[in-house]
């Protein structure tokens, strides 16, 4: 069920894979897209089986994650923001990142007692998401802020024309990347890294490349027939 999960003080976080779900085959198993092909009763059973385990009882924050960097803070069981980051400062309020390449990534400071959950592709990461998470967690308080990058393709993996590699990288020049085979490539978890560290966050980096580990989905190994993996964080009341 589970990539990584680990906890700091009262905070849980985890990062689920692709096993111990309802969903069928090209699917299987836990599937946790909001729409796709899949059947939507075995979409629902599954988001339920990983909150059950992770969580039971808690409320639930997610997000219609439209690839910018708009963040909300929320205190869970409302109706679903098109954005690409959650925070709060809420105790038991879980906040879900979906994703099947793009890096998800976890924060929290546990003693301020404010967590965060940020979606960051390729324009979102170009556009600051990850900086926006950020700003608004400190809003809340946070001062002293770790964060856990997740699965996600790999800098060795995600080739893109040299034009957008050098559009990307003029934004963020930790994403400059090649591929293995020698071509262009963007490395967007070392962009997101950069853009953390920079912001003084201390980083937990528990990813593996999405495309090479078949336990993981991947929209670029498997097209339409993928899923969607998620991340998940909370603080424990």
């Amino acid at each position: 069920m589970y990539s990584h999960r680990s906890s700091t003080g009262p905070v849980d976080l985890a990062f689920t894979d692709r096993h111990d779900g309802v969903s069928a085959a090209p699917f299987d198993s836990l599937n946790l897209a909001l729409v796709g092909e899949d059947d939507e009763a075995d979409r629902r059973r599954n988001l339920a089986l990983v909150l059950d385990d992770f969580a039971p009882g808690a409320r639930v924050a997610d997000m219609e994650q439209v690839h910018g960097r708009r963040v909300v803070t929320t205190a869970g069981d409302a109706p679903r923001e098109r954005c690409d980051a959650l925070v709060t400062d809420q105790p038991d309020v879980v906040l879900v990142v979906r994703v099947a390449d793009c890096v998800p990534v976890l924060l929290a400071d546990a003693a301020a007692g404010v967590v965060g959950a940020a979606h960051a592709g390729r324009q979102g990461l170009a556009d600051g998401v990850v900086d926006a998470c950020v700003e608004q967690m400190r809003a809340l308080g946070a001062t002293d802020l770790q964060a856990w990058i997740g699965p996600h393709v790999c800098g060795r993996c995600y080739e893109v024309p040299a034009a957008l590699r050098d559009e990307v990288a003029g934004l963020e020049p930790a994403t400059a990347a090649t591929t293995s085979w020698g071509t262009p490539a963007l490395d967007l978890g070392a962009g997101v890294r950069a853009r953390l560290e920079r912001a003084g966050v201390v980083v937990h980096d528990v990813a593996r490349c999405t495309l090479e580990s078949p336990d993981l989905y991947s929209h670029r190994r498997d097209g339409a027939r993928s899923g969607r993996s998620a991340g998940l964080v909370r603080r424990r009341s």
